[in-house]
């Protein structure tokens, strides 16, 4: 892909990259190291769009352990700018899922810093990653509690028995499933849950993306490995179709609430949240997109409009 005159260039590239995937400044980032992610990204997300069903496990595995081979640094330092304990980072995360022991799995564990401390919190936990080049081979974690597999994300049912979770979870994964493939994937989590069980997933919003490597080019809709960011009514009209009875999104009371008022408020659930986000994007789909894009950051302030969805959905 030719540059245009605004993407950004030289130590300004190297700094947004380093913002956006949240490396340390004392690792050595090149822009040729850079602009070698940029382009092998765009072919590959190429590939991963191009991808039918019959082929597409095959493609999304290679796609993401070229991914992972050719760009060491991702797995070695990605996010290795926040300090922030397990205990801080996935509070929310445990205070949903409750007392110990769960049968929790969750999709896409990445490193497995999240599923590795809700397993040391007693909870019976399976991780699994799309690629062997990542997950188990990136962690040191040793836990009895804590099982590794192999997924395709989508078709859970085939890798897991029917009715045998409490919880599935999912941290920043969705925007990678293939667009035409997730109500499969939520019809699948639904399968795997055992009844009353439930799915808490998180994505980034769309109207705050792009959240790939797409951000770090001033492009305003994401054209990398995320392959789609999605808006709160159109995972919940997903989760809802795949079967889900109650979908709700979850709610984190302003900091000067739980401050000055009452230290103990944790995420909340509620309906009349879910509600109010879905006045706000049906509002602000009348708006031109150009000038939603320069307002997001005040509408979040202004209207508590969060970055990432955040559902937790229920199987009857």
């Amino acid at each position: 892909m030719k540059f245009s005159s605004k993407e950004p260039r030289g130590q300004e590239l190297i700094n947004r990259y380093r913002a956006n995937y949240g490396i340390p400044k004392e690792v050595n980032l090149t822009e040729e190291d850079i602009l070698e992610h940029w382009n092998l990204e765009l072919q590959l997300t190429k590939q991963l769009l191009e991808s039918s069903r019959d082929n597409r496990w095959e493609i999304f595995e290679k796609s993401y352990t070229t991914l992972y081979t050719q760009l060491e640094w991702l797995n070695k330092f990605i996010d290795k700018r926040n300090p922030t304990p397990p205990n801080v980072l996935y509070k929310d995360w445990a205070y949903l899922i409750g007392t110990q022991p769960q049968k929790i799995y969750e999709v896409g564990s990445g490193r497995a810093e999240m599923i590795s401390y809700l397993a040391k919190l007693g909870h019976q936990c399976k991780a699994t990653e799309i690629t062997r080049e990542r997950g188990k081979k990136h962690t040191s974690t040793k836990l009895d509690n804590l099982k590794w597999g192999i997924s395709d994300g989508v078709h859970l049912e085939q890798f897991e028995p029917p009715n045998t979770y409490d919880f599935v979870i999912s941290n920043q994964v969705i925007e990678h499933i293939h667009p035409d493939d997730l109500l499969e994937h939520c019809k699948h989590v639904y399968s795997i849950l055992k009844p009353g069980g439930k799915y808490i997933v998180c994505a980034p919003h769309a109207w705050h993306g792009p959240a790939d490597i797409s951000a770090v080019f001033k492009y305003k809709k994401a054209i990398g490995m995320h392959l789609k960011e999605y808006t709160n009514y159109e995972l919940y009209s997903f989760l809802r179709t795949s079967g889900f009875s109650k979908v709700t999104s979850l709610y984190k009371p302003p900091l000067v609430i739980t401050y000055f008022f009452d230290s103990s408020v944790n995420i909340r659930k509620s309906i009349f949240y879910t509600i109010y986000l879905f006045v706000i994007e049906n509002l602000f789909s009348l708006i031109p997109r150009t000038l939603v894009d320069h307002g997001v950051k005040s509408l979040a302030k202004t209207f508590q409009f969060p970055e990432n969805i955040f559902f937790i959905a229920q199987k009857d």
